[in-house]
């Protein structure tokens, strides 16, 4: 049976605009010939041109936060405990049979920037495409920021997922999400506007904070969503084991088997 891959997965790299400034990573590249004399140091009597060509290896150094390119969020980014009490898990404690499931996509391209997706939304998007969630499937969410990665106004862009949202989705077994944006909640600049006429704090990262209630992880800055089809596909997207971190790098692929 024919088996289609497809990287919805971002690159870390620099110059893209793909976080706040003063967030992004930092990549120094060392090509073979700069990394020809660390080489010869570890070979006593080795000169370059003993090796094929003279050239040694390449290698980058990096600089980044575990939240830079797609990853997944741990519980415990977002709050010390999940489970109504539980200390929550750091990316290293993830079973890792949460990252191989099933997938769903919610295709919410059509919500504005900024708007926080609620219980009906999901439920009515779930009824379009005519299906029932079942435990452990993979929701991940096309929004309209998907198409402005790399671009000035990515990290404002997209619908987010509010509360009531994630726990429709939590309240039915679902232990792992996903987005195409910058954060599984709406625009920090749309937040922050609503904070300020309201005063109302549980505005703000609601839906990361529904991870108290129930323990779930979620993927940010995912790529390529508008290829999947609704379902009918798996998604792998096992994280970088990093201890008691709140997130790891992770490069997400949807397979479909034809």
């Amino acid at each position: 049976m024919p088996r289609k891959l497809i990287d919805i997965s971002v690159p870390l790299c620099n110059d893209v605009t793909a976080d706040p400034p003063g967030n992004h990573p930092t990549i120094q590249y060392i090509d073979h010939q700069q990394g020809l004399p660390r080489m010869l140091q570890f070979f006593d009597g080795l000169k370059a041109h003993d090796l094929p060509d003279g050239q040694g290896w390449a290698v980058e150094q990096v600089s980044l936060s575990t939240h830079n390119g797609t990853h997944l969020d741990a519980p415990w980014h977002f709050h010390p405990t999940m489970n109504r009490g539980e200390r929550s898990w750091t990316i290293d404690e993830v079973p890792l049979e949460w990252c191989f499931q099933p997938g769903v996509k919610l295709d919410f391209r059509h919500l504005a920037d900024g708007y926080v997706a609620t219980a009906d939304d999901v439920e009515k998007e779930l009824k379009r495409i005519g299906h029932r969630l079942s435990p452990l499937e993979i929701v991940v969410v096309n929004t309209s920021a998907g198409a402005r990665f790399g671009q000035a106004d990515y990290v404002n862009s997209g619908c987010g997922m509010g509360y009531e949202a994630t726990m429709y989705l939590l309240e039915r077994g679902v232990r792992l999400t996903g987005t195409d944006g910058w954060s599984w909640d709406a625009p920090f600049v749309y937040t922050a506007r609503k904070y300020a006429e309201t005063r109302d704090a549980g505005l703000i990262w609601e839906g990361h904070k529904a991870g108290r209630h129930i323990g779930y992880c979620h993927l940010e800055k995912l790529h390529d969503l508008d290829k999947l089809p609704s379902t009918g596909f798996m998604v792998s997207c096992f994280p970088v084991k990093i201890e008691r971190a709140s997130a790891g790098w992770t490069r997400a692929v949807a397979i479909i088997d034809d």
